[in-house]
């Protein structure tokens, strides 16, 4: 249905479309990819070539959709030393600019001679803006989290970066900032607004997770929902026999050295009555950390996160951008325990939603962790407004709208 609409809307059948070379261009955090990858697999799907610039770390993931990996060399900090983005507004915004700095070469000498139709990409990936602009050809941003919404620059942005404007530091970073445009032809471009300020976006995530959405521009920023796939490939996962309930613990793959909060989520589930949990306790820590591990927890370094999700009763979550939005997509309740950047404004914007309680890591006791869930699930109103909002999500299009949009940004002809 969705898909017929858009044919009526751009009045061409978008599967007639002639196969076109499509860009795509991220880095590598979990972050950032997999909310693309169901995107490019139903691009490649639909007959396009996509080459999908990343660094090598991420290939075999990005090679499984049918997109051809192009590999870069990044100086971006990885998951395993999350540490290395520092403390201050400046640490976590510098590192963008020199990778964009030293990756613009190697990225403009990987795709010469073969110079895409359309540039898609991830919003910290600066290099595909400037190549799109020296290419001639359009660029789509890919957002995997919210968008700047009209009054944005005033309320938030302007004293959020005050400070460091001020700074020696901030100085240096915007002054070469805005050198590195316009020596690479953007001259007079405004440094902030070409970070947050795309011609055209895509924006991965429900509606409903944005804030101030009656404010965002949808002539450039088209939610999509949750852009998920059936994740097969990502392995199953079976609820086990008597379970009554089933709990799924995750604080997702990078803020996971937290042996103390996972000690406190065996204390406060360990042998309670009906009840299963599957505690995803990530690479840095280790089981013999956690202590006695009662029968009813299951512990891995890993999981099938969307498979344990479509079988559980209730979700402690770190309120990234992805966990958040699968918690939604398959109703269900969650207890945000926010790690870093965004995802504190994602805890509070669940507990807005009602469907969700948020809890600092600092208060995170077995007492509070334990009160919060059975909370929610004595909650009709909690049950009844996360199916309702399942239902929302389920309309908002996903992959297919998300094709069928990037399709409409083909140059014609």
């Amino acid at each position: 249905m969705l898909h017929e609409t858009y044919r009526l809307v751009y009045g061409r059948d978008m599967t007639s479309r002639k196969r076109a070379h499509i860009a795509m261009f991220s880095i590598a955090a979990p972050g950032h990819v997999n909310p693309s990858i169901e995107v490019i697999r139903e691009l490649v799907a639909r007959g396009h070539r996509v080459s999908y610039a990343i660094p090598a770390s991420f290939a075999d993931r990005v090679a499984v959709t049918g997109a051809d990996p192009v590999i870069y060399t990044s100086t971006l900090p990885t998951e395993d030393n999350p540490e290395a983005w520092g403390t201050e507004l400046i640490d976590n915004v510098e590192p963008f600019l020199n990778d964009a700095v030293q990756a613009l070469p190697q990225l403009a000498e990987a795709f010469t001679g073969d110079v895409p139709d359309l540039v898609i990409h991830d919003i910290t990936s600066y290099p595909a803006r400037v190549l799109a602009h020296r290419w001639g050809v359009p660029a789509v941003s890919l957002s995997p989290n919210l968008v700047a919404w009209e009054g944005y620059g005033e309320e938030v942005a302007e004293p959020m970066f005050a400070e460091l404007k001020q700074s020696e530091r901030g100085k240096a970073y915007y002054a070469r900032f805005r050198a590195w445009l316009d020596e690479n032809g953007l001259s007079g471009t405004d440094p902030d607004r070409f970070m947050g300020r795309p011609r055209r976006s895509i924006v991965l995530i429900p509606k409903v997770l944005q804030p101030n959405a009656d404010r965002v521009d949808e002539s450039v920023y088209s939610f999509v929902g949750a852009c998920q796939g059936d994740r097969a490939d990502q392995g199953d996962w079976q609820r086990p026999a008597g379970a009554d309930k089933v709990l799924l613990v995750s604080l997702g793959s990078t803020f996971t050295k937290q042996p103390g909060f996972y000690r406190e989520c065996v204390k406060a589930f360990g042998d309670l009555p009906g009840w299963h949990v599957v505690l995803q306790i990530g690479k840095y820590v280790d089981e013999s950390e956690l202590g006695e591990v009662p029968a009813n927890i299951e512990v891995h370094s890993w999981v099938p996160q969307l498979a344990v999700l479509k079988q559980a009763d209730a979700f402690i979550t770190h309120a990234g951008a992805g966990g958040s939005q699968e918690g939604l997509a398959t109703g269900t309740p969650m207890v945000a325990v926010p790690q870093a950047v965004d995802q504190f404004g994602n805890a509070d914007m669940l507990v807005s939603l009602g469907v969700a309680r948020r809890i600092d890591t600092e208060d995170a006791t077995a007492d509070a962790l334990r009160a919060a869930v059975l909370g929610l699930l004595d909650d009709p109103e909690v049950v009844h407004r996360a199916e309702e909002i399942r239902l929302g999500m389920a309309s908002e299009g996903g992959t297919q709208r998300a094709a069928d949009l990037i399709e409409a940004e083909l140059p014609v002809g």
